[in-house]
């Protein structure tokens, strides 16, 4: 996270085909109680590692489209395949029927200031007709399971304006607590070909 400058406030211009998210990081400093599990049935977490690429890809498409997700969509395929390849790096297909609805991923690669391991819950989210009846807690229950099973220092995770709305609700339910904000500027994903124009539909789209 770059730290922008205190002073700077009011507004501030986008040049064409930038578009820019407001960011808010939540972290976990210890194991929260877990919340209560629904009855969830025919539903399980299958490991996608650098041989699973296309896959990958097309789950994360279908999580992230309409939410404007582009972070592995510019990423060159070597380079993400590397990513899932790392055996600190949990990416899960949430499955149901044979059908993938969901992703988690955990990315254990960083460190705090101590050097003190760190896991970043670096994407979550389901398809969004299996969005409700409790299967996203099901699935948080399971991805903080698998974090806290590996004694980090602290579990952290950011979501931004672009993201479901209720996903900010969800991380404090689950019991992150906010601790910073940012402003993320990047180039319109749907301007230079990584996503289809009719992603993220509730971001104006902008021509230059």
């Amino acid at each position: 996270m770059t730290i922008l400058d205190t002073s700077v406030n009011g507004y501030t211009a986008l040049p064409a085909g930038k578009i820019a998210a407001a960011v808010v990081y939540l972290e976990q400093r210890e194991r929260p109680a877990p919340r209560p599990d629904p009855a969830i049935e025919g539903v399980r977490l299958e490991r996608l590692g650098a041989a699973d690429l296309d896959r990958y890809l097309a789950l994360f498409a279908l999580v992230g489209e309409p939410w404007l997700w582009f972070g592995r969509r510019i990423m060159a395929r070597q380079t993400l395949a590397g990513i899932l390849a790392d055996p600190a790096v949990e990416a899960l297909a949430v499955v149901r029927e044979g059908r993938d609805i969901g992703l988690v991923e955990l990315d254990g690669r960083g460190r705090g200031e101590r050097g003190e391991e760190e896991i970043e819950l670096a994407y979550f989210g389901l398809v969004p007709e299996a969005v409700g009846g409790g299967l996203g807690r099901w699935a948080m229950n399971r991805a903080l399971e698998r974090a806290w099973a590996r004694g980090p220092h602290r579990v952290f995770v950011h979501t931004c304006n672009f993201d479901h709305p209720q996903a900010l609700a969800f991380y404090v339910r689950s019991g992150f607590v906010p601790y910073a904000r940012a402003v993320e500027i990047a180039d319109d994903p749907r301007l230079t070909g990584h996503l289809p124009r009719s992603a993220g539909p509730h971001v104006p789209l902008i021509e230059p």
